[in-house]
């Protein structure tokens, strides 16, 4: 089990508080800080009995490592791992058509870290890749997704081809991205939806491939012939944003 870990920023914390508040162990705030939304947060913390502490910018700073704290940091307790029954189980949950991004096979912690992130962004409701052969919330992961890694469920399946193949079971779309595809600017992205992306280099998997119901492609107007995963996957997540 990996070490509790900070998270900051308002959306950050307070989505920890609304998602999982049973992991939030502390909270610092900035003392003197008196706005509305920092007092809602506050008021949400104190709610659930999360003990709360006026502190200096310079601590909060500390805490952050230069990331923007925005006057607010959280201790988080880890995260247990997520598996296919936790995934079936946040699906059952959803009062809105998932939004789900998979990776299959990137292997850089630090893409998966950058995926976080833009997932976050995009308000994405799982990000799901393989066990075996993915890279995971290793600390690089982490410290690139600049505490998204605790807001957005990562789900790591024994078997993705059979997850994907239960996603499409509950009528989600799966939109694969791989040069050659149609242009995505052709494709719906605007129902339930699962975009799919390839690993470094190899990009999606045969059977990953086989699985997905439409494959996809950004236009390439440059000298370049690709992206890098996480690049694409801001790309596709905010084009599927803009259609929901």
């Amino acid at each position: 089990m990996s070490e509790a870990s900070l998270a900051w920023g308002l959306h950050t914390v307070r989505e920890s508080l609304l998602r999982a508040p049973e992991r939030v162990l502390e909270l610092w705030f900035l003392a003197g800080r008196g706005d509305a939304r920092m007092e809602a947060l506050l008021a949400l913390a104190r709610e659930q009995g999360i003990a709360c502490q006026a502190v200096r910018r310079d601590t909060l700073d500390g805490m952050a490592g230069g990331g923007s704290h925005q006057g607010v940091v959280a201790r988080l307790a880890p995260a247990a791992p997520l598996d296919e029954d936790d995934l079936e189980a946040l699906l059952d949950r959803l009062e809105r058509p998932p939004l789900l991004l998979v990776l299959d096979g990137v292997q850089d912690p630090q893409n998966v870290g950058a995926c976080l992130r833009t997932a976050d962004a995009a308000g994405v409701d799982a990000v799901i890749t393989p066990r075996d052969r993915a890279a995971g919330l290793t600390p690089a992961a982490r410290k690139t997704a600049a505490g998204a890694a605790d807001t957005v469920p990562l789900v790591r399946v024994v078997n993705l081809a059979r997850c994907l193949r239960s996603l499409k079971a509950r009528g989600i779309w799966l939109v694969g991205a791989e040069a050659g595809g149609e242009s995505v600017f052709e494709a719906d992205l605007s129902g339930p939806l699962a975009l799919v992306l390839g690993g470094e280099g190899a990009g999606l998997r045969r059977l990953t491939r086989e699985t997905c119901d439409l494959l996809v492609s950004l236009p390439m107007k440059g000298s370049v012939e690709s992206l890098n995963v996480s690049v694409a996957a801001g790309a596709l997540l905010y084009l599927a944003l803009s259609k929901r």
